[in-house]
């Protein structure tokens, strides 16, 4: 029996789809913004986001990290408390994690478990 076009869907919808299930629950207040993460296959990139102006507030990225030497899963840790520190500076103490479409393991929560490192509370 052949799928039909809306049984097939491509990874894009399908990741697009997680992400809108996600955000539906997570909203970043003044008070307690949200940490939002992107993943790519050669980097991760996490912003703050205070989302009644719509405006980053910090933001920190593996393209910043000049250690040689250390995986994807070390270098998201260390984006996390690259994160965490400049948070500090904008006196942002607690956030609201958004994982986005991404499951909760691997270079997510290295990035996670840097921030908290870094004294980010969540």
């Amino acid at each position: 029996m052949a799928k039909t076009t809306t049984q097939i869907l491509d990874r894009q919808s399908m990741r697009a789809r997680r992400h809108r299930r996600v955000r539906r629950k997570v909203t970043g207040m003044p008070d307690r913004p949200r940490l939002t993460v992107f993943r790519s296959n050669k980097g991760i990139y996490a912003q703050v986001i205070d989302d009644l102006e719509g405006k980053t507030i910090v933001s920190a990225s593996s393209r910043e990290i000049k250690e040689s030497g250390i995986n994807k899963t070390q270098q998201a840790g260390k984006v996390g408390e690259l994160l965490a520190a400049r948070a500090k500076e904008s006196n942002i103490d607690k956030v609201v994690f958004d994982r986005g479409a991404y499951l909760y393991h691997g270079r997510v929560k290295a990035l996670a478990d840097g921030a908290r490192k870094g004294g980010i509370e969540f």
